[in-house]
């Protein structure tokens, strides 16, 4: 899995602000992660996330939809760009477009995937289409539930879907606004990425009967 290095090789997937990119970035520079990022890949030009690439000193490409005439295009295109940076594992920051994950990506179980995603909710509530952002934290409230948390699974092409690897919850507060509520899930993506990008490190997840199970 591990390069020669010893350390695992990202390929992180952004659309906006990149702040997860920069925790995990972060986790790195502290020697919490067995990692480097080799790549990073914004869904726009606009993506604030490569201003922080930049200012990391990481490789950055733009891959944009609307300049591929099909969906398989795209998608292809950019697996090639994680190929050519020999990632080992792809983190989903933040993405928000549908890339068609490739048959190398996702190798058959036991093996574990090689596509991460955070999800801003405790799926499988919340999720799916359109469930991004602010939108997922009105619509906890809306719901009135008590508590809330993040998700990192293992992606599949379908949004918001794929085996669960770790779920860190935290309160709802009376008088919670999506923003409020945003920055406490937030909190948790801090620790819960990580974790499961260190479990993945270490060699220590398979997937059984659609579940994910941790050993050692």
């Amino acid at each position: 899995m591990n390069d020669r290095t010893g350390k695992l090789r990202l390929g992180v997937l952004i659309s906006g602000g990149g702040t997860t990119l920069q925790n995990i970035a972060e986790c790195i520079a502290r020697h919490e992660l067995p990692a480097e990022i080799a790549c990073v890949i914004a869904s726009n030009v606009q993506a604030y996330g490569l201003v922080r690439a930049e200012r990391l000193g990481l490789a950055r490409h733009v891959v944009s939809r609307r300049d591929f005439a099909t969906a398989e295009a795209f998608s292809e295109h950019v697996a090639e760009v994680l190929r050519g940076a020999k990632v080992h594992l792809v983190c989903m920051a933040g993405y928000l477009s549908l890339w068609r994950i490739p048959a190398d990506f996702l190798p058959s179980p036991p093996t574990a995937p090689r596509v991460m995603n955070i999800h801003p909710a405790l799926l499988p509530k919340f999720g799916g289409k359109g469930m991004h952002g602010l939108h997922v934290h009105a619509a906890v409230l809306a719901a009135g539930e008590k508590e809330s948390g993040c998700t990192v699974h293992f992606a599949d092409n379908q949004y918001d879907h794929g085996p669960i690897i770790v779920q860190r919850l935290c309160p709802v507060l009376a008088g919670d606004t999506p923003e409020t509520l945003a920055q406490r899930v937030f909190a948790e993506e801090c620790r819960a990425y990580p974790e499961a990008i260190r479990l993945y490190a270490e060699g220590r997840l398979k997937v059984v009967d659609g579940n994910v199970e941790t050993t050692g």
